[in-house]
């Protein structure tokens, strides 16, 4: 059976050719902030993080601003905004929709695909790292303003950290959908605010403004080559967040995150960062919460509020991005089955995995009480960040090559000035290893094993499958002759491989010699776009003998509805209620035989026990479902 090839743009706002206020608007709340609640931070762990000493003097100050600003340019704005943003899949974009991109194109050269579907997997982990670290570090440094109130309330950060992070966990349940309303607004409000804030203070000291000439980031590295280099980890802090605008083009489209970041986002950081540094260099005991510390005393009690809500924004964007991810590693078989609930009827991008949030919530509270504050975290952040953008940059010259039918070493040209860049924010982050560093590293290294093992044990049941099965035309033929006793009523029978019988299928004819009068043989095929128009939804086989074979076809991003999709297929038949799904379940046992690892088949074998079924996965109703165990030995 040929596979649909899937080419149409079905989103409409990733392809339009004009933004409007709203969108503009709804991408300040979903897609900066992360990235726009990095100066609570980002400045002060320059100082203040590390074993490195940077002394706050005006040449340290205007290299390290310098070197700021200039990283905002290059890596963000030149990097992402204007060239990475130009890849999308569909009008998707991150590291996921940029590896399904590639792979569909050279889907028939497996050596290829031997090597860049591990490496996007590996992005995938690291992002997932990101995902434990933001919402620990935003809210932590949020929170931290109590200290510029009172010293006194020092001891309370931690606690109240924890409330608000706990409670932000327990409310993903309900969907993002009521309260992301009002994030383009609150949002708003804080780039207005880090301006003014930064503008009130350089107006002080204008001198400052001198870090916008790149001679002082370069002076700062050349003079201070070892300390430069170490810095350079801090640095990569004030572009947290920057994978973001791309990951969530598909939401909002580029051209609303282009001006948005242009015209708002990228000077509010800017003007931040100026005033900041211009209040070290005329109150270096300010050092200590310089953010807080730039704003007069009767604004603190909000300013304190305000930064928290930003950072509960910035931290519910990167979960999101977590629930989507695994749901798209999901769809694509890469991870272990996880439920999967769509929490709004209008966008289907919105969606809510229960052992995703409870796992990220457990990872993030242990992130806290073992860190306490956010100086202390800045050295578990960027080695993730700063892996994802490497990963991104192979991927880019691997597109120009395969996608794009560029020459490899025009490729490779083009994007060499960021792989340098990007490697040697990289380079500096494995200095903070012991720092925190190995945080993130380890999180990565155990769900990459994970996701390998998982494919590894998958593809062993498939093979199991195909060498075992009988062919659905040859059983088919058997039916006919054999004559068993057909009872009333319909059975979809859920398959692997729609060449196949199913197992369960089998079973019933030649072991129990009954079978039903009508017969859907249903396999959902999960292709590397995002998303599939209606119009290609399914593949139909005509029936014979009562057996007809259907296949779904769904992107990485749709939302998996089986009795929906047959009741178009089938309208005469009500799915939700006149026809039972046969499962067939697999009950794995240790064999020693094969090449594979017997560690790795314990981790399998416990992952494949624990998965969710495919009936809650698909959300079948429990009354319809009759599961099958077969024993396999592994």
């Amino acid at each position: 059976m040929s596979k649909p090839t899937i080419k149409d743009n079905t989103r409409g706002a990733a392809s339009g050719t004009t933004a409007s206020q709203g969108l503009i608007l709804g991408a300040l709340g979903v897609v900066f902030g992360d990235i726009g609640t990095s100066p609570l931070y980002a400045f002060e762990a320059v100082f203040s993080g590390g074993d490195a000493t940077v002394a706050a003097n005006e040449a340290n100050v205007l290299g390290i601003l310098s070197l700021f600003v200039w990283a905002l340019v290059f890596v963000v704005t030149v990097k992402y905004v204007l060239v990475v943003m130009r890849f999308d899949n569909c009008g998707e974009g991150g590291i996921v929709a940029l590896m399904t991109l590639l792979l569909d194109k050279i889907r028939a050269q497996k050596n290829l695909r031997r090597w860049f579907l591990p490496l996007g997997l590996l992005g995938a982990a690291l992002f997932y790292g990101d995902g434990v670290i933001t919402p620990a570090i935003s809210v932590v440094s949020a929170v931290e303003g109590l200290e510029t109130i009172s010293p006194a309330l020092s001891r309370f950060v931690v606690p109240v950290s924890l409330v608000v992070l706990i409670g932000l966990f327990l409310v993903q349940r309900q969907g993002a959908q009521r309260i992301s309303r009002l994030f383009g607004p609150v949002m708003l409000l804080w780039f207005l605010i880090l301006a003014a804030l930064g503008i009130h203070v350089i107006y002080q000291m204008p001198a400052v403004l001198a870090a916008l000439n790149p001679w002082y980031a370069v002076s700062f590295v050349v003079t201070n080559p070892g300390l430069g280099f170490v810095v350079l980890g801090a640095v990569v802090l004030c572009m947290t967040g920057a994978e973001a605008l791309y990951a969530d083009m598909g939401h909002f489209g580029a051209k609303p995150i282009q001006r948005a970041w242009i015209l708002l986002v990228f000077p509010a950081l800017v003007l931040n960062y100026l005033g900041q540094g211009a209040l070290v260099l005329t109150h270096p005991e300010d050092l200590n919460n310089p953010f807080f510390r730039m704003a007069p005393e009767w604004a603190l009690h909000v300013l304190v509020v305000l930064a928290t809500f930003a950072t509960v924004i910035a931290s519910q964007a990167v979960i999101s991005g977590v629930f989507s991810i695994t749901q798209q590693l999901v769809q694509l078989r890469a991870i272990p089955r996880m439920l999967v609930l769509h929490t709004s009827d209008t966008n289907r991008g919105q969606v809510y995995v229960p052992a995703a949030n409870w796992i990220l919530l457990s990872l993030v509270v242990l992130l806290v009480l073992m860190f306490q504050s956010s100086n202390a975290m800045a050295g578990a952040y960027g080695i993730a960040v700063t892996g994802t953008m490497i990963i991104t940059d192979i991927f880019l010259v691997a597109v120009l090559v395969y996608v794009r039918g560029w020459n490899k070493w025009w490729a490779l040209l083009a994007v060499a000035g960021f792989l340098v860049v990007d490697s040697l924010f990289f380079a500096a982050n494995l200095t903070k290893i012991d720092q925190g560093g190995w945080f993130p590293v380890l999180l990565s290294c155990i769900i990459m094993v994970i996701m390998l093992v998982w494919q590894r044990g998958v593809q062993t049941i498939e093979r199991y499958e195909v060498q075992h099965n009988y062919r659905l035309s040859a059983f088919l033929s058997e039916l006919e002759q054999a004559k068993p006793y057909r009872s009333a009523g319909t059975a979809v029978c859920l398959t692997s491989n729609i060449e196949f019988a199913p197992p369960i299928l089998v079973l019933l004819g030649q072991r129990l010699h009954a079978v039903p009068d009508n017969v859907i043989c249903l396999h959902i095929e999960v292709l590397e776009v995002p998303f599939v128009p209606a119009s290609k939804r399914f593949t139909l086989q005509p029936k014979r003998d009562g057996v007809s074979a259907v296949t779904l076809h769904y992107g990485y991003r749709d939302h998996v509805d089986i009795a929906g999709e047959l009741s178009k297929i089938y309208p005469e038949i009500d799915f939700s209620r006149d026809c039972s799904y046969l499962i067939n379940r697999w009950s794995l046992w240790l064999d020693n035989q094969g090449s594979f690892w017997r560690w790795h088949k314990h981790l399998f074998m416990f992952v494949f026990r624990n998965a969710t079924p495919q009936s809650r996965m698909f959300q079948l109703k429990p009354e319809q479902v009759i599961e099958i165990s077969q024993r396999l030995a592994l």
